[in-house]
């Protein structure tokens, strides 16, 4: 079901909802006011929803946005605060870059009344969403738990030093999920060989950390995968001529697999 053109909602039963906030590239009308539109869709989470478009198949319930993060980010704190004090992030509305580069056109970027406007059309329904499922797979099931799906360049020097593990795990310090699960998805990760951290640099968004409420039955996670788990991932920053790179289902096999079986996990350790 579809409540909205840039919003969709696809309901299944299963103790499992999964969040996929930041594959859109709908810039909503601003591809004049930006640097350009290539630019406003360079730090978007490429080919996420094709990654995990298997979770319908376990009965998950999907909320996906077609609105950029570059419009605004349904991940951050609504009100603006910084979610990793003292270290480098992009804000609600960003105005530039993962690597600092300017998004906006001088004199073009959002006022607080278009940034209030921006909130309510696009990142309250989002929310209003994601909590409705939350609230009707509730009265289903004792436990559920919140998937928010995500992934980032591997090298990223404003944000990280070296390079990023492959799989990174958050649960804002082990606060948003039960421990358990969060040890038994550390063990598939670890199985899988490649480098993998929980609660690292990337310990969860405004997603994980407002709707993860473990004593309330609901658990949040979010999962930060790099590019290079799943994409052939070029050097440096990305040009125009060069990303996004293309899907590839065959390269992208391995880690979908992986993916698979932790949303198995989970929804397994919910109906427990």
């Amino acid at each position: 079901m579809a409540s909205a053109p840039w919003l969709t909602i696809t309901r299944g039963t299963a103790p499992l909802v999964v969040s996929i906030p930041h594959t859109g590239i709908d810039l909503a009308g601003l591809e004049n006011r930006l640097v350009s539109p290539w630019l406003g869709r360079r730090d978007c989470d490429w080919w996420i929803d094709k990654l995990y478009d298997f979770a319908t198949d376990l009965g998950a319930t999907v909320v996906h946005t077609a609105i950029s993060r570059t419009v605004i980010d349904v991940n951050r704190d609504p009100s603006g605060a910084s979610l990793y004090p003292g270290q480098a992030t992009t804000g609600l509305c960003p105005t530039e870059t993962f690597d600092g580069d300017p998004l906006y056109r001088a004199g073009e970027e959002p006022g607080p009344s278009e940034i209030d406007e921006r909130r309510e059309k696009f990142f309250a329904p989002y929310h209003a969403a994601l909590q409705a499922e939350i609230d009707r797979l509730r009265g289903l099931h004792e436990k559920i738990v919140v998937y928010d799906c995500h992934s980032i360049r591997s090298v990223l020097p404003r944000l990280f030093e070296g390079i990023l593990p492959v799989f990174n795990l958050g649960t804002n310090d082990g606060t948003s999920a039960d421990p358990a699960l969060q040890a038994m998805i550390g063990q598939i990760m670890a199985e899988t060989g490649e480098a993998y951290v929980v609660n690292g640099r990337f310990k969860g968004g405004w997603i994980t950390r407002h709707f993860g409420q473990p004593h309330q039955g609901v658990h949040a996670l979010q999962m930060e995968l790099s590019n290079r788990g799943y994409m052939r991932e070029p050097d440096g920053k990305g040009m125009p001529d060069n990303w996004p790179v293309p899907y590839d289902a065959e390269f992208a096999a391995p880690i979908r697999a992986t993916l698979r079986k932790i949303l198995e996990a989970a929804t397994s350790w919910a109906r427990v």
